[in-house]
């Protein structure tokens, strides 16, 4: 790992990059929409009404696209630096696990991407009632609902191993 050549420095600091910022954004736009909703029962809170409703969904609408772009960096750039770097994972057993939470998660996280791709689509949109948008949000927040927080864990565990390279198999030689 410490003789990585420019180029695969330049990947592994626009993954590390966009990592970070998706994650950053991802928890701000869990906590946006979960402002949307009364906690017991996740119906639209009072103070949302078809007048103003509106407004605060095109609001959102940058989170959920930067959220979009930033991952897909983030995925591209990850296994760009993967197949440049040509790093032994049976040495650096730290990068081997990073790898494994970004691909177990990664095709959980694409789909609800393409629900929120679905959101910005009918935001853009404007014959859709807001109302239809609101349910659309709430859909994607009940189908994977604890998966959220399970990737947001999985990922500032990532950071935790990019930092302190744990597991890394040191030759005695």
């Amino acid at each position: 790992m410490n003789n990585l050549t420019k180029l695969s420095k330049s990947f592994l600091f626009i993954s590390l990059s966009s990592l970070a910022l998706w994650l950053g954004g991802y928890i701000v736009r869990q906590l946006v929409i979960y402002q949307f909703f009364e906690p017991e029962s996740l119906s639209l809170r009072t103070f949302y009404n078809s007048n103003n409703l509106t407004a605060v969904l095109i609001t959102i609408l940058p989170i959920l696209v930067f959220n979009i772009v930033t991952f897909i960096i983030f995925l591209i750039s990850i296994l760009i630096f993967l197949f440049i770097s040509k790093i032994n994972l049976k040495k650096e057993g730290w990068f081997f696990i990073s790898l494994l939470i970004i691909f177990v998660t990664a095709p959980f996280e694409i789909y609800l991407m393409f629900k929120d791709y679905e959101i910005i689509n009918n935001i853009f949109l404007s014959n859709i009632p807001s109302d239809l948008i609101v349910e659309k949000i709430k859909e994607r927040m009940i189908t994977l609902s604890s998966f959220s927080l399970i990737e947001i864990f999985s990922y500032l565990g990532i950071i935790f191993l990019f930092v302190f390279k744990p597991l890394r198999k040191v030759d005695e030689n």
